[in-house]
């Protein structure tokens, strides 16, 4: 059933409430990226002559340059694990938008939730960032451990903290965080395996910037139907 809860979202991406919240993402992903590597390039150049002299060499006016480049060359290999950790933070800011646009196509007639306040989004998102950032930091030394089991790793990781987050976000809307903790621990096994879900297209590069928007969907389909499931 969660196939089908994927597929229905993929379906949806023409949706232009979708692609407003994917070209929100990006940009402001792409934006904070570009400032921290400014940033980087900036700090290094503050602190490191633009040149010096070393033995048998003489002069050297180039250890400006040169550290600019690498501190590029750093922010971008950095950006493979940081772009989608960072787009899903954002699109965590937009989440009403991508539930809202899911529920007027496929659940017509459920009467409005309140919007949530801007600074609780906020804090859900940054701490969404923050807990997810620092799980793969771990991971990533373990990654050389597991060998051939890297991928494995790292889907059931990310599995479990995309599941657990996107899912309580879309159920937050309609039962409040208390409600949504319990529907949650009820199907944390269901919410786990369709996470994994998300996760596996995670590591094909530029599909994986998709994934922030079809979780938050597909996430939102999930809830639906486990809280039918629930009632019934």
């Amino acid at each position: 059933m969660i196939v089908g809860d994927f597929v229905k979202s993929l379906a949806q991406l023409g949706d232009p409430r979708f692609r407003r919240v994917l070209w929100l993402g990006l940009g402001l992903t792409v934006a904070l990226l570009a400032g921290m590597t400014a940033l980087l390039v900036v700090t290094l150049g503050l602190l490191v002559p633009d040149s010096a002299t070393l033995p048998l060499i003489g002069q050297v006016r180039w250890i400006g340059d040169l550290l600019s480049f690498a501190a590029i060359g750093l922010m971008m290999f950095l950006s493979v694990f940081l772009m989608v950790p960072v787009a899903s933070a954002f699109t965590g800011l937009f989440l009403e938008d991508v539930a809202a646009a899911v529920e007027a196509r496929h659940y017509p007639g459920l009467p409005p939730v309140p919007r949530i306040g801007a600074y609780e989004v906020f804090r859900d998102s940054v701490n969404f960032f923050g807990v997810i950032v620092a799980v793969n930091a771990v991971a990533l030394a373990l990654y050389f451990v597991v060998g051939p089991f890297a991928p494995i790793l790292f889907w059931v990781v990310n599995g479990y903290l995309l599941g657990r987050e996107y899912f309580q976000m879309a159920a937050m809307r309609r039962l409040g965080r208390d409600g949504a903790t319990r529907l949650r621990r009820r199907y944390r096994l269901r919410i786990w395996g369709a996470g994994i879900l998300m996760a596996i297209p995670l590591t094909v590069p530029l599909v994986n910037l998709l994934i922030p928007i079809l979780g938050a969907a597909t996430f939102t389909h999930q809830f639906h139907r486990l809280a039918r499931s629930s009632s019934g």
